[in-house]
């Protein structure tokens, strides 16, 4: 039985395929209390910047792989309860198959409906067991639920963006380990948890670094790594501003690098031709530090917006972030602004997630300076990145 699909990777002639110039399909098997009329499979058709909803019989999803994967779609993953199955085509049209045995998941009751999570309960998880989050049985502890839940919803955009990353490095005829850096590891809950996604659910050989400015906390993740014997993690003290590495990563994280931080992060993974950079900003002082400089009755169109402290302070993240987002596109990044649930600091934060396709918009537009022009600010990113 199909729990799950994804469909990725759209030929050019999409729009007259389907319709519509789809970037991504993403379909999944419904709990059983949700599905009616035999429609088992709630399917995501994403373009740019809408999505479009529908529901399906299994038989029209057998149906849709079966034209599209690996034709309309030259990327297509698909879960069962025991195996993944991968069609990937390239340009010349040539279908590859691959297929490989998954444990079964282990599945949560959640009222009436049943909850699949990349990491379940149950199953003890070694570094999970060592930062308190699971105890030596595999249940979660309820204090750190909401911890689970996040670095689980993490783990499936990491998950989402692997498929693009794996083509990449695939066209480039990269076969060293996957390399994976998170800038700001802190207390490393995503490090730990990317580490085991990548190596024992995935099976991808892969090599996870954390860097951090914290001493303690590195040297306790140090020994944390050791002492569980996982080869390919490591962590160092050091600055985001000023790292440079030996290798250039397949993938950047950056969750909570503090203001300009993010900025720094972001313009060493475009420096270096990341693949992709999964980036959650906080602390966004830059900006709001500017905006506060603008006295009441400067005749701004954003005056309203200044006026009150809360509402400027989301006002200038939320333009910092449009800012960045503007720049990774135009340096050759497919981007989308998504939530990502955090317990520790908001609800809901947005992350930016950026893939690279080495595609330079020409359209000419210069949204971010005008911007940047019309509120009199500068940001960071913007400097960095015109910096050769």
């Amino acid at each position: 039985m199909i729990l799950s699909a994804t469909l990725s990777k759209p030929v050019g002639t999409i729009s007259d395929i389907l319709g519509n110039d789809f970037t991504r399909v993403k379909i999944r098997r419904l709990a059983s209390s949700s599905s009616r009329a035999g429609e088992a499979y709630f399917a995501e058709f994403f373009t740019e910047k809408q999505v479009f909803h529908k529901r399906m019989t299994e038989s029209a999803l057998g149906e849709f792989i079966d034209e599209h994967a690996g034709k309309t779609f030259r990327s297509c993953v698909i879960r069962s309860d025991d195996k993944e199955i991968q069609i990937l085509s390239n340009k010349k049209g040539k279908i590859t198959r691959i297929e490989r045995a998954v444990s079964a998941p282990v599945m949560k009751n959640v009222g009436t409906q049943r909850k699949n999570r990349i990491i379940e309960e149950g199953v003890p998880v070694p570094f999970f067991v060592r930062l308190g989050v699971m105890t030596a049985e595999g249940k979660v502890i309820a204090a750190k639920y909401d911890k689970f839940r996040q670095i689980n919803r993490f783990l499936e955009i990491v998950d989402d963006i692997l498929p693009d990353v794996m083509e990449s490095r695939a066209r480039d005829g990269d076969s060293s380990p996957l390399r994976v850096v998170d800038f700001g590891s802190g207390k490393s809950y995503l490090t730990f948890a990317v580490h085991y996604f990548l190596r024992e659910i995935k099976g991808i050989d892969c090599e996870v670094f954390g860097l951090d400015l914290k001493k303690d906390v590195i040297e306790y993740c140090s020994r944390m790594a050791a002492e569980l014997n996982l080869p390919g993690l490591s962590f160092s003290v050091g600055d985001i501003s000023t790292y440079s590495g030996s290798r250039s990563p397949d993938i950047v994280v950056t969750l909570h690098a503090c203001d300009t931080a993010t900025d720094f992060a972001l313009d060493y993974a475009v420096k270096r031709g990341v693949r992709a950079i999964l980036s959650v900003p906080c602390c966004q002082h830059e900006v709001n530090a500017q905006l506060s400089k603008l006295s009441d009755g400067c005749g701004s169109p954003f005056e309203p917006l200044l006026r009150f402290g809360l509402i400027k302070e989301r006002f200038a993240a939320l333009a910092t972030d449009a800012i960045r987002a503007e720049l990774l596109e135009r340096a050759g990044y497919r981007v989308q602004a998504m939530e990502f649930i955090d317990a520790e600091n908001t609800p809901k934060n947005l992350l930016l997630r950026a893939v690279r396709t080495g595609r330079i918009p020409s359209d000419g537009k210069t949204g971010a300076s005008s911007l940047m022009a019309a509120l009199g600010i500068s940001q960071t990113l913007e400097k960095l990145l015109s910096e050769k």
